[in-house]
């Protein structure tokens, strides 16, 4: 008898994971050097980012039972953000649980969470930074993340209302991070899946009390938002905004390729942007383009929002003499002789 359908979910997605990874490992290997036929590889290590929540506690059970049949060295990592009492406790505790699946190296790394973007963005950029600075000390070819389909469906809707765009509706990656470091096996999984494949395998989970408190945007889109839409809408509201990313990251992917190539065209020799050039563009690609310029003169890619690009935007589709328009980060965007300049003020 095969195992619980939670649990054969779980590898699978897993698997597939794994085998992707090795595909782009072994593509890596044949573009850098052909290696000499008596040179042994040695075998990669995956690493698994484990709160000890139901989600990543199945994702590190499935990295412990599919790693070693691919030859895959399989560990964990559990980050201790410091924001509530015994915080370090829980830490050891799972670090002991990762052992016990099999798991080495299998470490606990403690943060400071500061405060810029609020405390959710803190602490998750205290988070990954932890993550990659542990996946470089390790050399470590990936990292797997235990997001699942209701995580995806939160990100699109939290994008939604930030009102910033498809690539904000685009939500989260199955494959990010430098290199392609980062990997999602369960985005199509939902988190009841996860949360079932702990409990027949008998693993315990930890419930952070965070998910639950109202103070956070997430928590209160979980406990009171999405069951609201699903209510009024139907139980197929989480798949479909998962759905609504890919299709929205397919989009936004062609467009930002497609503004790669228009950039070029719309130069001028000495490097500056033609504003009849750029009128003649569809809207959703020119503002690619204007964005990416601004980010390139230095203005911060997370504080430059729809709203500034608009106004720049303006400058090319509604110029009516109007002066410099400030950006983030001291950047100044203004029209001269028919040319758009964007500089550091």
């Amino acid at each position: 008898m095969g195992p619980h359908p939670a649990v054969a979910a779980i590898r699978l997605a897993v698997r597939r994971v794994l085998h992707d990874l090795l595909t782009d490992l072994s593509r890596t290997t044949d573009e850098a050097r052909e290696p000499s036929r008596h040179e042994r590889t040695p075998s990669p290590l995956v690493l698994v980012a484990c709160s000890g929540g139901a989600d990543s506690m199945g994702l590190a059970s499935a990295l412990a039972f599919e790693a070693p049949k691919l030859g895959i060295r399989a560990g964990g990592i559990t980050v201790d953000h410091g924001l509530q009492p015994g915080s370090d406790l829980r830490a050891e505790e799972v670090v002991l649980r990762l052992r016990e699946l099999g798991l080495d190296p299998a470490e606990s790394i403690a943060v400071t969470v500061g405060r810029e973007g609020g405390p959710e963005a803190a602490a998750r950029d205290a988070r990954y930074a932890a993550l990659d600075a542990a996946a470089e000390r390790h050399g470590a070819a990936a990292v797997l993340l235990g997001h699942t389909r209701d995580d995806q469906a939160e990100t699109v809707l939290l994008g939604l209302a930030r009102g910033s765009g498809i690539r904000s509706l685009s939500g989260m990656a199955a494959v990010s991070g430098a290199g392609g470091r980062y990997r999602r096996p369960f985005l199509h999984l939902d988190r009841q899946t996860a949360r079932k494949a702990c409990m027949v395998q008998a693993l315990p989970v930890w419930d952070d009390p965070h998910n639950a408190d109202p103070a956070y945007t997430r928590s209160r889109l979980r406990h009171e938002g999405l069951p609201a839409l699903e209510k009024a809408l139907g139980k197929g509201v989480v798949e479909a905004l998962a759905r609504t990313a890919q299709l929205s990251r397919d989009d936004a992917d062609a467009l930002d390729a497609w503004a790669g190539q228009a950039e070029a065209s719309v130069r001028d020799a000495t490097g500056l942007l033609e504003c009849a050039k750029l009128y003649a563009l569809p809207p959703a690609v020119r503002r690619r383009i204007l964005r990416r310029a601004a980010i390139e003169a230095g203005a911060p890619a997370g504080s430059l929002f729809a709203r500034h690009i608009e106004e720049v935007d303006r400058l090319i589709t509604g110029w009516r003499g109007q002066g410099a328009i400030n950006l983030p980060g001291k950047v100044v965007a203004q029209r001269q002789g028919g040319r758009l300049v964007i500089r550091q003020g």
